[in-house]
């Protein structure tokens, strides 16, 4: 696979801005992301550590065939900045064709960060591996509570829409908006999506939550 000309994947620390370019890429297949923590600010002085991180695939990617992402958090995130230690990441899970977009609950027991925040891995692998491993976490699931997941859907306790299916249909919801946006520039047709579409697409839908705050808890088409 050659080097990507384009980001290929979102990130969406809860609270935080986007994130499309990674920090680093060791292989052509494999990209790093180096997620600070929230930066206090006069309303917010001491920010909590954001819980929960939302990865998906940009409109208009399309990853190889039979293949899929497999995410990683990193347990030594601080050796492995300062390259003092080999890499030593765990399995959150993945997304590819069918599954778009995944949220994964981050508890601070099961999720090492730096003073400067955490460090998620991304490697494009075998769609049949990274199938194979998140139908363990599944079986897993089953049988402990808490730790990080990207693969369930559903509700809550209650009926109430759990915070991972409510993520989900939020960027489901921009991913449908923004493909309709997506374009391609320059010699080589890497696909864009202006940010004044992002921009329209946040004011529509800060519209649609004000106007029926209820919307993402339907199932949507």
């Amino acid at each position: 696979m050659a080097a990507p000309t384009q980001p290929l994947f979102g990130l969406v620390p809860a609270g935080q801005p986007l994130i499309t370019v990674p920090s680093s890429q060791p292989t052509e297949t494999s990209f790093l992301y180096a997620i600070p923590h929230s930066i206090p600010t006069p309303a917010n002085p001491n920010p909590k550590p954001f819980s929960h991180l939302t990865v998906f695939l940009l409109p208009g990617v399309v990853l190889p065939e039979n293949t899929a992402a497999a995410i990683y958090i990193a347990q030594n995130p601080a050796a492995l900045a300062s390259g003092t230690e080999p890499p030593n990441f765990r399995f959150l899970g993945g997304v590819g064709p069918g599954k778009e977009s995944a949220v994964f609950k981050l508890s601070p027991s099961s999720s090492p960060s730096t003073a400067e925040g955490i460090i998620i891995g991304i490697d494009i692998e075998d769609a049949g591996s990274v199938a194979e491993r998140i139908q363990q976490l599944h079986s897993q699931s089953d049988t402990t509570a808490g730790g990080a997941t990207g693969t369930g859907t559903g509700t809550g306790a209650g009926g109430q829409t759990s915070t991972q299916v409510l993520a989900q249909r939020i960027i489901q919801n921009a991913f449908n908006f923004l493909a309709g946006f997506s374009g391609k520039v320059g010699a080589e047709g890497v696909e864009v999506v202006p940010l004044k579409a992002f921009q329209e697409w946040w004011r529509k839908f800060e519209n649609k939550v004000r106007n029926d705050p209820t919307f993402l808890e339907r199932e949507q088409d």
